[in-house]
């Protein structure tokens, strides 16, 4: 039986696979972020929701990281929920 890293390794050396896995990075290392900034400060979703003037199930919906994309300011409102503020930044792309 594979291990995970040996079914991952296994699996990215299909072309299509990579590419779509590549394509998922930016979604992840928001998610992340998130995660990190929530756990950093203490907080459980609940409590992160009562900052956010909402429920727990939305949080938990937003950091699934679905279908939906968070607008900015959802995200805003989570930064500023965690302690954080958000910040966006356009960096070029490696040739």
């Amino acid at each position: 039986m594979l291990t995970h890293a040996e079914l991952k390794a296994k699996a990215l050396q299909n072309a299509d696979v990579k590419q779509a896995y590549d394509g998922l990075e930016e979604k992840y290392a928001l998610l992340r972020e998130m995660l990190h900034a929530r756990s950093a400060a203490g907080l459980t979703q609940a409590e992160v929701a009562a900052r956010m003037d909402t429920q727990a199930p939305a949080i938990a919906r937003l950091e699934r990281l679905g279908k939906h994309s968070p607008s900015i300011e959802t995200l805003r409102k989570y930064a500023q929920a965690v302690g954080c503020k958000l910040e966006i930044r356009l960096v070029p792309q490696e040739p």
